[in-house]
């Protein structure tokens, strides 16, 4: 490890952290109704969308209907990317002239774009048509974020009142967050990448000559309008099969940067957000602080066994960083600093091969996606997993000192914790239990790339990514029927079977009211609370997965020390 790594990351978080407050502010603001500088431009073109799909700004959802909403839209939007993929082949903007999707692959597609997951076991410059790739998979990179931070929005409602039984309106919440928050960045964002050579075109591919004489397509397309809000609104498909590794998307260590800064930036905010809704800022960076710690702690160890390199290239007299699959203007810091930060969230974009880190690099975004990306997660879903454990903590803590737990003034019951447990109890069971049906049988066996651990590591990480809505993969697991199928069900299954928990979770805490806090009030906001919220965190993570990791990533690392590979 170097300083200028540690610099790299360092100025990062430093970005993050400035832009917290502020994004944060803004947020609340937006889905508040309060006015703001866009105001002027956007506010009639929010009513003109209100009027023509019939929603009534004014009126509040109950948690029941407001998770109906949600899980009606999905459908909705899932169908309609199933419908686009299939028929490609006859609509315009298909200069390659791109056939139609196999039907296993389209519903497996249409499920991780309508999850927030963007897995793709395609590659989108030799499948997809500029069509499919702006009305599918950037448009859904809009509106599956938008989902996600107004659930987290009905979340931090649900905290903070007291006696309600509502926590807003649905289709108000997806307007503003796609109108007032994600739309104005893309703008901008976007004709930054274009000015620093990411392709913005509608022109067909370039066959061109090289030097050496040997023929090379050159790809086009409408990239730099899909890369932002890829990062953005942490989706994480890329328009080409190489992600932000390839020069296209991701030309040099500045759009680098500025990628890893959109991923962070409105999850970051959304703490600051639920700190000022709460009435005390604290609460938020509590939360902020917990995130950042586990941000640290991962990268630290990503960036370690990355510098040390590989043991087995040592022996040929060859020291020093690992950097099989890694792009020479990135380096093994900024590949694991984006590692790090794209499985924190629910990105999933990759700017190196995970599938060639070392044993224990790849470890921590394994472990990174079994906890549950809460680490600034998904935008929406990063805080609202974190309130979950916030919730199973002060639950914990209370059984400790012997009091009735309780959450800014509100006791935390049965009930609540019956929601959160559930809530929690989907990661394990939907990773743990398809890893082993998909080790024993022909079928999961027969597109793995690599034996031993570090094929099991493959296909752990496939579950583990497709269920926590992350996307990234170990490239060495290839799809066929059983994957599409299987990795479908478990997208959809870690997404909505996390929602609707956490929103019940949500009205029982809002109908709640609160109770005065005295001097045997456990707080939320000390030191004390962010060390069991962290403890919580790691102990139902290790308890959980630690059996898993151990078969794949640390025993592979061990047999490498011994000379073995796979």
């Amino acid at each position: 490890m170097t300083i200028i790594g540690w610099l790299q990351a360092i100025a990062f978080f430093a970005v993050v952290l400035a832009l917290t407050k502020p994004l944060g502010l803004y947020m609340m603001r937006v889905f508040g109704g309060e006015r703001t500088l866009l105001s002027p431009v956007l506010v009639p073109v929010e009513r003109a969308i209100y009027r023509l799909s019939g929603v009534r700004e004014d009126e509040e959802m109950s948690w029941f209907v407001y998770a109906l909403c949600v899980l009606a839209f999905s459908l909705i939007s899932l169908v309609y990317l199933y419908v686009l993929l299939r028929t490609q082949q006859r609509l315009p903007f298909n200069p390659q002239h791109f056939g139609n999707f196999a039907p296993d692959l389209a519903w497996n597609t249409a499920v991780s774009f309508t999850t927030n997951t963007n897995w793709q076991f395609y590659s989108g410059e030799s499948t997809m048509s500029y069509l499919s790739q702006m009305a599918g998979p950037a448009w859904h990179n809009f509106v599956s974020a938008a989902a996600g931070i107004a659930i987290a929005m009905a979340v931090i409602r649900g905290v903070v009142r007291t006696s309600a039984k509502t926590l807003g309106n649905f289709w108000v919440d997806l307007t503003r967050c796609c109108l007032y928050v994600l739309l104005p960045i893309s703008v901008v964002v976007g004709l930054f990448f274009v000015w620093q050579g990411v392709p913005q075109n509608f022109n067909a591919y370039r066959e061109v000559t090289t030097v050496t004489g040997v023929t090379q397509t050159i790809t086009g397309g409408p990239m730099a309008s899909q890369e932002v809000i890829k990062e953005l609104g942490t989706n994480g498909g890329g328009f080409v099969n190489a992600n932000s590794a390839s020069p296209n998307e991701n030309p040099n260590p500045l759009t680098d940067f500025i990628e890893l800064i959109l991923i962070f930036s409105l999850g970051a905010g959304l703490t600051y957000t639920y700190g000022r809704m709460a009435g005390d800022t604290r609460q938020g960076w509590a939360i902020f602080a917990a995130m950042s710690l586990l941000f640290f702690a991962g990268f630290a160890a990503a960036y370690a066994a990355e510098a040390a390199g590989n043991p087995l290239v040592h022996r040929l007299g060859v020291l020093g960083a690992n950097l099989e699959g890694k792009e020479v203007r990135f380096g093994a810091a900024a590949s694991a600093l984006f590692a790090t930060v794209t499985t924190d969230t629910s990105c999933g974009a990759v700017n190196a091969m995970h599938d060639s880190f070392t044993a224990l690099g790849g470890l921590v975004p394994l472990v990174n996606m079994q906890l549950g990306e809460i680490v600034f997660g998904g935008v929406g879903s990063g805080l609202y997993g974190m309130i979950v454990f916030v919730v199973l903590t002060v639950f914990i803590a209370g059984l400790m000192v012997g009091r009735t737990p309780e959450l800014l003034g509100k006791k935390i019951e049965r009930r609540e914790v019956q929601f959160a447990i559930l809530a929690i109890l989907v990661t394990p069971i939907l990773v743990l239990v398809p890893t082993a049906i998909a080790s024993v049988t022909p079928a999961g066996l027969a597109t793995l790339n690599n034996a031993g651990p570090h094929g099991f590591s493959e296909i752990l990480y496939a579950f583990s990514s497709t269920n926590a809505n992350n996307g990234s993969a170990f490239a060495g697991l290839g799809p066929n029927l059983f994957y599409n199928v299987a990795t479908g069900i478990n997208m959809l299954f870690g997404r909505f079977a996390v929602i609707v928990p956490v929103l019940a979770l949500a009205g029982a805490l809002a109908g709640k009211r609160a109770v005065a806090q005295n001097v045997g009030t456990f707080t939320t906001n000390s030191g004390i609370f962010v060390a069991l919220l962290l403890g919580t965190i790691l102990i139902v993570g290790a308890l959980t997965f630690l059996p898993a990791d151990a078969l794949g990533p640390i025993v592979e690392h061990l047999l490498v020390l011994q000379g073995k590979t796979f």
